[in-house]
């Protein structure tokens, strides 16, 4: 694994040096952008006011202000942003794993003690945490933007999940359905709830990559795929419900 950050976690007067590695990765089969002929596109950096290709060693970030100046940032400017977050992960304090929203997370990595000195409060830090059953909030700078984060145990090593800011996450506003729910409706559709059986989300996979190769191959021998069937909208809710049951009960 290639370590992407590296600093320090830090709570109270301990600190561990660490090193963070993407927990995650897009196992999805790539598929290149071409044009229709077959040929691949590529897309080119211009320079508007030069006219011009414009090289990556002359590419910088820029911050317009409202006058039309705009304020050239390079990447030694960007490293030494006055954040105290851009090299340690400074416990902030602890809440309920169960009580974090979900719709806040943003990305996972996982923290690896970088040095010898590190193991022993690392080892420390992680299982307390898991012998409380809470996660530590703190905050954390990746690739120059500042993140709200939490750190929980994970079999054994500890998770650095960075979070959603309050301003970043959409109140879903006008969705909710203003339908009334009966009593016998509610209670058909927890007793069909209440029939399904367990899932092992660790049995589940990914059929994009099977769906792909099917697709490439129909449209290889020149055929075309049959269209997936659409489910149509329970007309009769009640019977629909009773029907569920039964089905789940067979199953």
């Amino acid at each position: 694994m290639r370590s992407m950050w590296s600093g320090y976690v830090s709570f109270g007067l301990v600190t561990i040096p660490v090193r963070l590695y993407a927990a995650t990765e897009d196992a999805r089969a790539p598929l290149r952008e071409v044009h229709t002929c077959g040929a691949r596109i590529r897309h080119r950096r211009y320079c508007e006011r030069e006219a011009r290709e414009a090289p990556q060693d002359e590419i910088r970030r820029g911050w317009e202000a409202p006058d039309g100046h705009v304020v050239i940032l390079d990447a030694a400017d960007l490293e030494h942003l006055p954040l105290p977050t851009r090299k340690t992960i400074d416990v902030l304090g602890l809440v309920p794993v169960d009580g974090l929203d979900p719709i806040t997370f943003s990305r996972a990595y996982y923290a690896g003690a970088s040095e010898p000195a590190g193991q022993r409060p690392y080892a420390l830090l992680v299982t307390t945490l898991d012998r409380l059953g809470r996660a530590a909030v703190a905050k954390v700078t990746i690739r120059t933007r500042e993140r709200l984060a939490i750190l929980w145990p994970r079999h054994g090593v500890l998770v650095v999940q960075t979070l959603l800011w309050s301003e970043e996450v959409r109140e879903p506003e006008g969705l909710a359905s203003s339908s009334p729910v009966a009593g016998q409706e509610l209670e058909l559709a927890s007793l069909f709830l209440d029939q399904l059986a367990g899932v092992d989300i660790g049995q589940l996979h990914d059929e994009y990559a099977t769906a792909l190769e099917q697709l490439i191959t129909a449209k290889t021998a020149g055929r075309e795929l049959p269209a997936a069937a659409e489910p149509e909208p329970a007309v009769d809710l009640m019977a629909a419900l009773e029907r569920s049951i039964r089905d789940a009960r067979r199953d």
